[in-house]
């Protein structure tokens, strides 16, 4: 009797352990996805389009952007960034390539990272991007980027 109890428990504990697995992978793709949707919806839009009130939607007011363009360090808090993407000839008025390529996305609760390719102009721009979920949004939390020579 020992021994069929120890065979059920041996095969019924693998089962109910991939069950609860696929349950926690099953939350962090539906988050993935909604971020994935803040990226391509919001911030690839935004800085294609130029469009200042998508962006606005997605960073937090506090964020900030850290890096280096071209050799030059680069910072900014989340308003200068994005009144410079308001001022600027977009990518898409000016009919310039733009790529905006999700590298991976990770997450564990309410935060997660994002790595991004974005090439535009004479740019070859890599992201890493924080995101934190706040009252059920995610929201920009802090950038930081690179522009690395094509």
């Amino acid at each position: 009797m020992k021994y069929l109890s120890l065979w059920v428990w041996l095969f019924i504990f693998p089962i109910s352990s991939f069950a609860q697995k696929a349950n926690i992978m099953n939350t962090d793709t539906t988050q993935e996805t909604e971020i994935r949707n803040v990226i391509e919806q919001y911030y690839s839009k935004g800085i294609y389009e130029g469009n200042t009130e998508l962006l606005k939607d997605i960073f937090h007011k506090d964020a900030l952007l850290f890096g280096d363009v071209k050799g030059v360090p680069y910072y900014k808090t989340a308003a200068q960034y994005i009144e410079g993407v308001g001022s600027r000839l977009s990518p898409e008025k000016s009919g310039k390539a733009f790529k905006a390529t999700i590298i991976s996305i990770d997450v564990i609760n309410t935060i997660a990272t994002a790595k991004l390719n974005v090439k535009m102009y004479d740019f070859n721009y890599y992201n890493f991007i924080t995101f934190h979920k706040i009252d059920g949004k995610w929201l920009i939390v802090n950038k930081t980027l690179t522009d690395v020579e094509l």
